[in-house]
């Protein structure tokens, strides 16, 4: 009897034991069997079966450049974030420059009508969309620089909001001089202002809106253009005055909308080809969760025969970034960016399963209701991450803090990658202190 006792107390013993030392989170057979000995395998696990930390997981930033808001200088914290940090968006100067020669070639083509009230003046104004983003300053520049009334500081050429600027006067801007024809015209920034709203969002299309009528109300008939840095704010003003009016207006970003709107007297815009910054944003991803050159699906054909030409796209490696090229959208061509939603045909050939299989992605748009981003970049992603086989979880903001994106990777570990969007350029840190904590 006691040897009998001392044998169960012996097995109890042993039993207690291996149920401390398989305390971790087991994984069951297929036949319901508990192994006792294997840790389940979290989305993150590298291939050696160790856990991948978040700040060493892909990241890519995209559309809106990590730079400081006041001199335009990169970040370069942000962009060495680790060895698998990218930044995708599009060749900003060269988009910029395109615009202002879009409005110069629609000035030149149409100097018969364009000046309404006849006083020799070709008066326009402009919105501006953020006046600490690189785009918008790269565009502002653009206009100015083709139309003349560009102002340099220090080499470069000044992007402030003028506000109202009936006699010239502003420092911010000249009056610029256009020769066409064998006559001489004086062009002229009437009016500029950053189109912010009272919460603090900018590139606000409902404060455009808003702002044309003013502009009207001072201005009149001295408009004979109106810019803005893009398409969202661009329709807004088209919508609520320069439509009726017969005032071209030129934009940027090619969204359905304002393209449609060409051939009912919008007077251009500029494509970013965001078909395909969507196709890189997720596959630079993409390329390191599966260990391969960056360059493949990009420069150099994948398995699939996914491939782009050097016409669409450039990349920087001291900036370790990617710019897609711009191309001017008028009445000349317009038919051909109707669907701006649709994959560029290049890159749009399914991913095999085996090869590539499922992962998951956190993906942020600042704004969610910023036109460009939810209803022309966000569908290409969404198009794109099947071909890719990426599970993306879309995040919307509210235009105006990093607080409202950021509150919500409350859990970053689940993820495999990230692709951030932020609200302001230079606050880089707000995603990064999340990913090293």
């Amino acid at each position: 009897m006691k040897k009998a006792l001392a044998m169960i107390l012996a097995l109890m013993m042993v039993l207690s034991l291996a149920a401390c030392n398989n305390s971790g989170t087991k994984e069951s057979t297929p036949g319901g069997e508990n192994t006792g000995t294997v840790e389940t395998q979290k989305p993150d696990d590298n291939q050696s079966g160790g856990p991948v930390a978040n700040k060493d997981k892909p990241l890519v930033w995209f559309n809106r450049q990590p730079s400081n808001s006041s001199t335009g200088e990169l970040d370069m914290d942000a962009m060495n974030f680790n060895k698998d940090t990218y930044y995708v968006g599009f060749d900003a100067n060269q988009g910029a420059e395109l615009q202002g020669q879009m409005i110069l070639d629609y000035i030149t083509a149409n100097i018969d009508k364009i000046d309404r009230n006849g006083d020799g003046v070709i008066g326009y104004v402009l919105a501006i969309g953020d006046i600490g983003h690189n785009d918008s300053i790269a565009r502002t520049r653009g206009v100015r620089k083709a139309l003349d009334t560009a102002v340099e500081d220090g080499g470069a050429i000044k992007s402030d909001p003028v506000g109202m600027n009936a006699d010239g006067s502003a420092t911010a801007v000249k009056d610029g001089k256009l020769t066409i024809g064998g006559k001489e015209y004086t062009v002229r920034e009437l009016a500029s202002q950053e189109m912010k709203n009272s919460a603090g969002a900018t590139w606000d299309a409902a404060t455009a809106g808003n702002t044309i009528t003013t502009w009207v109300s001072t201005f009149g008939d001295q408009i004979d253009i109106v810019a803005s840095n893009n398409d969202g704010m661009g329709m807004a003003m088209f919508n609520a005055w320069s439509n009726e009016n017969k005032v071209p207006t030129f934009g940027y970003d090619a969204n359905s909308d304002a393209v449609e709107a060409i051939a009912n007297g919008y007077g251009g815009t500029i494509s970013q080809h965001a078909d395909v910054q969507a196709y890189l944003t997720l596959r630079v991803l993409r390329n390191a969760l599966d260990g391969v050159d960056i360059d493949t699906g990009i420069g150099t054909p994948d398995d699939a025969g996914n491939v782009l030409s050097d016409d669409v796209y450039k990349y920087v490696a001291d900036q370790r970034s990617y710019y897609a090229l711009n191309v001017a959208v008028t009445a000349d061509n317009y038919k051909d960016f109707l669907d701006a939603t649709v994959p560029y045909a290049p890159v749009s050939n399914q991913l095999s399963q085996d090869s590539h299989p499922t992962k998951s992605v956190w993906l942020n748009i600042y704004n969610a209701a910023d036109n460009f981003l939810s209803a022309t970049y966000q569908p290409l992603l969404q198009n794109y991450d099947d071909i890719l086989n990426l599970n993306v979880e879309y995040i919307g903001g509210d235009g105006q803090t990093e607080a409202n994106i950021t509150n919500r990777l409350g859990n970053p570990s689940q993820y495999d990658a990230f692709a951030i969007n932020m609200v302001k350029t230079d606050n880089s840190a707000s995603y990064t202190s999340l990913l090293n904590s």
